[in-house]
């Protein structure tokens, strides 16, 4: 007669369990992305205390366009994505009429008058990326954070992260972010 060997068995139903606790502690540690978008406050329709039917300065509109191919045009030039920053700080601290005491701009003609008249206007077309349009986003709030961060440290001789909340409101009525945005069609 033949002699068997008994051959432990596992328990498959602590296995199971095992599993279940993997499974459940991976899905509580785990972190899912969540859709990024970007940071923008809507202004209203006509701020108080301002006359919204006047119409705007033709100097103090920086026109930028992104076209379907990505590329940017800004007032009917090409420039490459690195040069915007720079193009929109030029333009917004020109200092045109020479009533601005904090800006350090040239003063050219066909620039902005003052940081409070300067408007950007962006306008996009169907076929733009997502990620050119969040780019220019990305350089125009750099554009903004810097001149507001250099009138900290040149006129409040504050760094920008030690301010009062009148210190921050002084500072966006400097350099108020004004952004004007279209779809052409």
């Amino acid at each position: 007669m033949r002699h068997s060997k008994l051959m432990p068995e596992v328990n498959a139903g602590s296995m199971a369990d095992i599993a279940f606790l993997l499974l459940i502690f991976f899905l509580v540690t785990a972190t899912i992305s969540s859709d990024e978008g970007i940071n923008r406050v809507l202004p209203q329709d006509c701020p108080p205390g301002i006359d919204c039917s006047k119409p705007f300065i033709e100097r103090n509109i920086l026109k930028i366009h992104i076209n379907n191919n990505d590329d940017i045009m800004v007032n009917e030039t090409i420039i490459p994505i690195a040069e915007l920053k720079k193009t929109t700080k030029k333009f917004i601290d020109n200092n045109g009429d020479g009533s601005c005491t904090y800006c350090n701009g040239d003063t050219a003609s066909n620039l902005s008058e003052n940081p409070k008249k300067a408007v950007i206007s962006l306008e996009n077309e169907q076929q733009t990326s997502y990620k050119q349009y969040v780019a220019v986003q990305n350089e125009l709030t750099k554009a903004y954070y810097e001149l507001r961060t250099n009138y900290c440290e040149q006129v409040l001789k504050k760094s920008s992260d030690k301010l009062t909340n009148e210190e921050l409101k002084l500072v966006k009525d400097a350099y108020p972010f004004t952004l004007i945005e279209a779809e052409k069609n």
